[in-house]
């Protein structure tokens, strides 16, 4: 029996190197010879770099300004000339207390440092995970880390932030890094929200990160301001579908690079080496905190799980809880789902001994498939 267990982290418990562990305890218990693979998942927010080293890719360290310019130590990885930036390790909300004030100021910069250090490395194709961000800049700050100058009336730079774009007038690109154009970057985007109105970035995520009624109209203001800017200067209208994703971050990328959006994990399926585990198995292992409706809109497991069922290969499923219908599953090829609910006493015990009963229920999903 070849199993291949591919989960994404169960959010607030284990993370997705954790919880295939935990899976891959449960399939030795049942099938003591199986030959197990653990390919942990992600799709382009937390758990993505850690998904990547996992998968062999080397870490790098660099000290860079974090979203309110404080420096911090932020990972990144490398594969050959592919490397694979968490935008969140420099530029992440877990790296502030989001309030009014630090919506307004919370740059990318960091990212677009990190950016430049693997194009030092000699990277050919860089992949950039977004999620998790702090910031509500356009990526302006990234690019401003990257060369580019963004000056208001009087010539001189803006503040850093996406409150500093209501006060920019025009972009100098002289020392924009040449090597930009000679990148792949591709960005792992799942959401399609455009960069403004109803459905855009403000409207839609700048809560999260603190910002106030008052905060989203100066934000929303300031990133139109930009919107028109990156036209001016590329002729690139950068709000389309996307463009809205963490904090409005590729918007940027868009107009100055040839980057790209992406569904995250097709990114991290063909980095980790998924693609190629699959061809390889008699039996699929996939799961994460919650099966739920939004599991059905590009989540990283339901994705293996489509693919495992392409490829003729069962699934079996295990999740913290799931609320999706036995036919729903079905679609994607589930033989068999066990959720950590159905196999505590209390729901507590689920979140303190998480490993021990992802464990438990791996087993009884696979003796009942």
């Amino acid at each position: 029996m070849r199993v291949v267990i591919a989960p994404d982290k169960f959010k607030g418990t284990l993370s997705a190197a954790e919880a295939a562990a935990a899976m891959g305890e449960g399939v030795l218990a049942v099938y003591p010879d199986a030959e197990v693979t653990a390919v942990p998942v992600a799709d382009g927010g937390e758990g993505t770099l850690d998904a990547a080293l996992i998968a062999g890719a080397e870490p790098r360290t660099a000290r860079v300004r974090g979203p309110l310019g404080r420096e911090v130590t932020a990972v990144w990885a490398l594969s050959g000339d592919t490397a694979l930036i968490e935008t969140a390790r420099a530029s992440g909300l877990t790296l502030l207390d989001p309030t009014p004030g630090t919506a307004l100021a919370a740059t990318s910069y960091g990212s677009g440092q990190l950016i430049s250090e693997a194009l030092d490395a000699g990277a050919r194709t860089i992949i950039l995970g977004i999620g998790g961000s702090a910031m509500t800049d356009g990526g302006s700050g990234a690019l401003t880390a990257l060369g580019l100058k963004i000056l208001d009336d009087a010539g001189a730079p803006v503040p850093p932030g996406g409150a500093g774009l209501a006060q920019a007038a025009s972009l100098d690109v002289a020392g924009l890094d040449p090597r930009l154009a000679g990148v792949d970057l591709r960005i792992a985007a799942d959401v399609r929200n455009p960069l403004l109105g109803p459905e855009g970035t403000v409207a839609v995520f700048s809560g999260q990160k603190g910002a106030d009624s008052a905060t989203q109209a100066v934000l929303e203001e300031a990133l139109g301001n930009w919107a028109g800017l990156l036209k001016s200067a590329t002729g690139v209208d950068v709000d389309i579908p996307g463009a809205g994703a963490a904090g409005g971050f590729p918007s940027g990328f868009l107009a100055f690079t040839g980057a790209s959006l992406n569904p995250g994990f097709e990114l991290l399926s063909a980095f980790t080496g998924l693609d190629v585990a699959l061809t390889r198995c008699d039996l699929v292992l996939t799961g994460e905190g919650s099966l739920d409706e939004q599991s059905r809109y590009g989540k990283a497991p339901l994705e293996v799980a489509a693919r495992a069922r392409d490829a003729g290969i069962p699934v079996v499923a295990v999740a913290g809880r799931i609320t999706l219908t036995p036919d729903q599953l079905q679609e994607y090829g589930i033989v068999a789902a066990v959720s950590l609910l159905d196999v505590v006493q209390r729901p507590q015990d689920a979140m303190d001994q998480a490993a021990k009963y992802v464990a438990w229920a791996t087993r009884q999903a696979l003796e009942g498939a």
